[in-house]
């Protein structure tokens, strides 16, 4: 019988207060949570949901470290051993690190522009128009910190090394968004794959993706759960 590998991939949960001004939190940003719910939410789904994971990553940062906690002891683990990885760890976000989004995009709009004496909200109107592009096809913003090509190349090497070492087992994977948006490379077809579920995930949220044993690609069967 074949062996099915699933790989349960979950961003943290809040970084921010209700109320707060969200800014763009990457690497070189260490919140903690602000909250429980999220990552006990994700362990109530993972145990309700036959998914008990049979290993745990996360990357180094304290926000995914509380998150899958959080849901380790949810689901009632004894031993909560976490696998740190830098390959999970948020994008850096370069020159905009830590800044608001109307601030990047107003950055973005005045570099392109390149014009004097326009408006704030037509600065902001155009630089948007590279967020939306981000949002939509995963092509960072000039000033990001962001090798695509690397992102997906660790992606796909660590999925093959789980594979090979935890093969028919459940991956749970505690990451950030900004990483999380290029684990569709895995499939056939990351554009269709886009196209069906778009590119963000809230947090708290979590994309399943699954391998039989002698099949060539994975499959994306939940996203945003």
């Amino acid at each position: 019988m074949s062996k099915k590998t699933t790989l349960i991939v979950a961003r943290h949960g809040n970084t921010f207060r209700k109320g707060e001004t969200p800014t763009r939190v990457g690497a070189r940003t260490d919140l903690p949570l602000i909250e429980n719910e999220k990552g006990t939410r994700i362990g109530e789904y993972l145990l309700n949901n036959n998914l008990i994971p049979d290993v745990i990553y996360t990357s180094f940062l304290a926000r995914t470290i509380q998150t899958a906690t959080l849901a380790a002891k949810k689901i009632g683990l004894k031993e909560i051993n976490l696998i740190l990885k830098d390959t999970f760890n948020e994008i850096d976000y370069g020159i905009d690190e830590n800044k608001t989004e109307d601030e990047v995009m107003y950055r973005l709009g005045f570099e392109a522009l390149n014009t004097k004496g326009l408006s704030s909200e037509e600065y902001i109107a155009k630089g948007k128009e590279f967020i939306d592009l981000w949002n939509s096809a995963t092509v960072p913003p000039n000033g990001w910190n962001v090798n695509v090509e690397n992102i997906i190349s660790s992606i796909k090497e660590f999925a093959q090394e789980v594979e090979n070492k935890y093969k028919g087992k459940n991956i749970l994977i505690v990451s950030s968004n900004g990483i999380i948006r290029f684990f569709p490379h895995l499939t056939k077809s990351y554009k269709e794959c886009y196209e069906k579920y778009g590119t963000k995930l809230k947090t708290g949220g979590i994309t399943i993706f699954e391998k039989e044993e002698n099949s060539e690609f994975w499959t994306c069967t939940a996203w945003g759960v």
